[in-house]
């Protein structure tokens, strides 16, 4: 479902733009629909033609996500796993200081070799009105001011549905332009379609490695930038919107945490608007990849930043619950899959013999 959909289900029964407009309000603050306001009760509002047609919208709009499970981790966060419609998955994150991860598909098409999600190949996209209820649900549960595009799926391949959230959370949702994040591994056109939008979020640019050769070995059907290119085309939306780009690096231990590679870093961030978050890896049992020691991560931070460059330490939400992106989704897939053949053996062995 698509947030101009809701909007047509609500003109469909005689809402007018100021009524949509509440309506948007009321659900972004995890309100029931027909919410009314501190000084006007909703029946003093809404014409009986919406108050009758509100409730099987309401009840649509509240069957396209629901909470399955929630997991706290000492850190603060509370990582979602969120159950869509149709049955499929996916998660959100909690975090401190009131942000919110979102998801924008069902698992992603881009394969990085280090993330849970691209494991399982994209199943589906996400509707706009999905990627809203999922702040929707968190709104429910504590403050968001702060949402970022940086869950399950690759936002660039679901476009248009994520740009109309982030509109829709830039405006009804209140939620200040800057604190609209939207994580790509640099799809072109997003360095088409954000600098035209009403609502321009914040950027932050998966680079992993300043090796062209390296990145395409990580991200193996990601566009095929450059670093620099990457950052040249980072950086002029940057100067564009007045905000800083993030450049996301997933430190993996031997692979990308060389004194060669810090170099590099310093060279390709000098008098960028930029900010480098190093993400140690989240570490799952039988990979081949692992997180540096604590003593080479914070080495790796204070030589960069003793070398002008502006970075910060950014650990996945959740790391003592194995809650990395996609690992509760793969988790509960893990047992339906095993509870369905326990079904299915189980009405084997009760068939009736001929």
């Amino acid at each position: 479902m698509r947030i101009q959909d809701l909007h047509q289900s609500l003109a469909d029964i005689g809402a007018r733009p100021c009524h949509i407009g509440r309506i948007n309000r009321a659900w972004l603050q995890g309100l029931p629909l027909d919410n009314g306001t501190r000084h006007q009760k909703s029946e003093n509002y809404f014409p009986l033609s919406v108050r009758d047609g509100l409730p099987p919208i309401t009840a649509q709009v509240d069957g396209l996500a629901r909470i399955h499970s929630q997991h706290a981790a000492a850190d603060g966060s509370l990582r979602l796993l969120v159950a869509l419609n149709d049955g499929q998955m996916v998660e959100s994150v909690l975090l401190p200081r009131d942000g919110l991860c979102v998801s924008s598909q069902v698992g992603c098409a881009v394969g990085c070799t280090f993330c849970m999600t691209g494991k399982s190949g994209l199943l589906r996209q996400l509707g706009s009105a999905e990627i809203v209820q999922q702040v929707v649900l968190a709104r429910r549960l504590r403050p968001v001011k702060k949402v970022v595009f940086m869950g399950m799926g690759e936002p660039a391949h679901n476009l248009d549905n994520v740009l109309e959230a982030i509109e829709l959370l830039g405006t009804d949702g209140n939620i200040g332009h800057k604190n609209l994040v939207f994580s790509t591994v640099g799809d072109p056109r997003v360095f088409e379609r954000l600098p035209q939008q009403r609502v321009k979020p914040a950027l932050a640019l998966s680079l992993h490695t300043t090796r062209a050769d390296l990145r395409a070995q990580l991200l193996p059907r990601a566009p095929r930038f450059d670093p620099a290119e990457l950052m040249a085309l980072g950086e002029d939306y940057a100067r564009r919107v007045g905000y800083p780009i993030q450049y996301q690096w997933t430190l993996l231990a031997g692979v990308n945490d060389s004194q060669d590679e810090m170099d590099a870093i310093v060279r390709l961030f000098k008098g960028k608007f930029a900010l480098l978050n190093l993400i140690p890896y989240n570490s799952v049992e039988g990979d081949h990849f692992q997180r540096p020691a604590s003593e080479k991560i914070d080495a790796m931070r204070r030589y960069l930043h003793g070398n002008g460059v502006l970075t910060k330490v950014r650990d996945s939400a959740g790391q003592d619950i194995d809650g990395g992106c996609g690992q509760l989704r793969a988790r509960a897939a893990d047992v339906i899959d095993q509870s369905r053949l326990l079904r299915r053996a189980g009405a084997g062995k009760q068939a009736p013999q001929n």
